[in-house]
């Protein structure tokens, strides 16, 4: 049996290790970084400019962390092929490079994860509204990886211009739409041009001020579980490289 002078003395060894230890995560503005370090989970978030992409970071106190430097290909495609894969339709763009999606295989995405509905893929880059992508699933967040070469690559321009000209859904005729494209064309429908103005902090929930193309003022009451990303970072030197990465955001829903 472990005593509590055996547990102390593991805490100390790991806070001190924890400075030293650089790992590798996404990251999204105003979001969170988890790591692991000898077994315990630590959650920061980032000091100083603000940065989106993905990074090597290095905790400075035990909540807040600084960027290295930018992660290179090979370390994001290693980090990535750790996540399961979904093929997504681009749908609008929320926010710097978060996109509206949905999925192009409704069938498979419910029976990995047990519903069908739109999400949110960070860190997108050089797309385009109903660009076919992949994009990772870490158990929190849905994170970018690419687009999908064996897509139809027509579906895309076709719907942009009926999107332009104002088309309705039920009025798209091309070979090849699947009733997903037509979700997602409905979809980009309702959001429409609108634009975040500001958000109010108002306890456990955000109000959103945001206006549509027409210049119509809405305000939109948002849950802070529903908008916080936590991602998932992989400890680069003397820590748990090995974990399963879905298992460690997942303990954001237990904290």
């Amino acid at each position: 049996m472990v005593s509590i002078h055996q547990l102390l003395n593991h805490l100390i060894e790991t806070e001190q290790t924890v400075s030293q230890s650089d790992f590798l995560a996404p990251c999204v503005r105003q979001g969170y970084l988890r790591t692991r370090v000898n077994g315990l989970v630590y959650t920061f978030t980032l000091k100083g400019w603000p940065f989106e992409g993905w990074g090597l970071f290095r905790p400075t106190t035990y909540e807040t962390v600084t960027l290295v430097k930018e992660a290179g290909v090979p370390e994001i495609a290693q980090y990535l092929r750790r996540l399961q894969p979904f093929r997504f339709y681009l749908v609008h763009r929320l926010y710097h490079r978060s996109w509206l999606a949905y999925p192009i295989n409704e069938a498979d995405v419910h029976r990995q994860l047990g519903e069908v509905r739109p999400v949110v893929v960070h860190l997108v880059t050089d797309a385009f509204a109903f660009d076919q992508v992949i994009a990772r699933w870490d158990g929190n967040a849905f994170w970018f990886e690419q687009g999908e070469r064996s897509a139809e690559h027509a579906i895309s321009p076709y719907l942009c211009q009926s999107l332009a000209e104002g088309t309705a859904p039920d009025e798209l005729h091309m070979a090849g739409l699947t009733p997903e494209a037509l979700t997602a064309y409905s979809l980009a429908i309702k959001t429409g041009d609108g634009n975040l103005q500001h958000c109010q902090e108002q306890g456990d929930f955000w109000s959103a001020h945001w206006t549509t193309a027409d210049g119509e003022s809405h305000t939109s009451t948002l849950a802070k579980d529903d908008l916080a990303v936590i991602s998932a970072g992989i400890c680069l030197r003397d820590c748990d490289r090995d974990y399963d990465l879905q298992s460690l955001v997942g303990i954001s829903a237990q904290t």
